[in-house]
């Protein structure tokens, strides 16, 4: 059995499949906090717990919690930042010094019971060490300097929308934010380093475009038998690293299009991902309208085209950065747009079985693991 949690602007869904995948069992189990956004999830592996954030307008950024898979919920503290200085080097900080919208969360290692990390926006990082009771402002990154040269993709301010733990090594984190580049901690937090070599922005005067500052990562995956294979889809086009992020290999664009905002990339092949891609930044839809998945299984050197079961005629959906996940076997798939489609794959996106049509704008899903 397979079970997705999908976030929406009306309520989050919980979806249930049965073994294979091919869509006769796919329902819909469960919908809870009906008319309120839901920008993300996390059933967490190691606790069981599963978390909602809610972006609730002038009600600010609010954080659920069920300890018994969505039978019942409760509000538990959200990330918070401390109050803007007043006086000294932030005084005049330019950034709001408060949370529009968690859109990471993640958990710690298997060690780390308890250990969860938010990702907001703003792009201030968060950590908790007791299941979301109290968050702490990761302030070894937010007061780096290079803070100031970071700026909005999409939205008024960075922020962060990747969180990837090193299953090796829970200690070892990496964020991405756009537009603000790859960093990574390998001390819990107390330190963090850009690790963007080999990027390239195409959107900057050429003498800026290795900037780690001005890098847009889309979003960022993380092999978990192989943790240093990280793949990335950025604003200018695919990149991989083969050695935990210190470099990084723009992939040749394959037909149609490198440009997309999803990517997910198998737990258990280290050479095998998906990207989804759309037209252009300026034209956010599927090139010619057709919507197709690419998938590669020799680590970027040629890719794939499916589109069996997905639209291919007028087709406008556009899949955003948290619409693409992969189940434990990496065989599973799920997709679903802005537009409010949602897709499975039981054939690692050979073919897909549509599931709905007319769900709300979907801004994320993720398999329960």
């Amino acid at each position: 059995m397979h079970r997705l949690l999908l976030g929406t602007r009306k309520g989050l869904f919980v979806i249930d499949g049965e073994g294979n995948g091919d869509g006769a069992d796919w329902r819909i189990a469960a919908h809870h906090f009906a008319g309120e956004p839901v920008t993300q999830v996390l059933p967490d592996p190691q606790g069981g717990a599963w978390y909602a954030a809610l972006r609730m307008g002038h009600f600010g950024v609010k954080l659920r919690k069920s300890l018994d898979r969505g039978a019942s919920w409760q509000e538990i503290a959200a990330p918070a930042f401390p109050p803007k200085p007043e006086t000294g080097a932030w005084a005049d900080d330019a950034t709001p010094w408060s949370v529009d919208m968690i859109w990471a969360l993640a958990a710690g290692g298997a060690d780390q019971l308890g250990r969860l990390w938010a990702g907001c926006l703003p792009a201030g990082l968060f950590r908790s060490d007791d299941g979301g009771a109290s968050w702490a402002l990761a302030t070894a990154l937010w007061d780096k300097p290079n803070r100031r040269n970071w700026f909005g993709g999409g939205y008024d301010h960075a922020g962060i929308h990747s969180v990837r733990v090193d299953p090796r090594d829970a200690r070892h984190v990496t964020v991405a934010i756009s537009c603000g580049g790859v960093w990574q901690s390998r001390d819990d937090g107390a330190s963090w380093i850009a690790t963007t070599r080999g990027m390239k922005a195409g959107y900057v005067p050429a003498e800026s475009a290795e900037n780690p500052d001005v890098q847009d990562p889309h979003c960022l995956v993380q092999c978990a038998a192989d943790p240093d294979t990280l793949w990335v889809q950025h604003h200018d086009g695919m990149y991989r690293s083969g050695d935990g992020g210190q470099n990084w290999q723009r992939i040749a664009p394959p037909a149609p299009s490198d440009f997309g905002f999803a990517v997910a990339c198998d737990p258990n092949d280290a050479r095998r991902a998906w990207f989804v891609p759309a037209q252009a930044d300026a034209c956010r839809i599927p090139v010619g309208a057709r919507m197709v998945v690419n998938r590669t299984d020799d680590a970027g050197a040629s890719f794939r085209t499916f589109g069996a079961g997905l639209p291919q005629q007028h087709a406008y959906h556009l899949v955003y950065r948290h619409g693409l996940d992969v189940a434990a076997d990496g065989r599973t798939l799920a997709l679903a747009s802005t537009t409010g489609g949602l897709w499975v794959s039981a054939d690692a996106g050979e073919n897909w079985q549509e599931l709905s049509r007319d769900l709300p704008p979907i801004a994320v899903l993720r398999f329960v693991r």
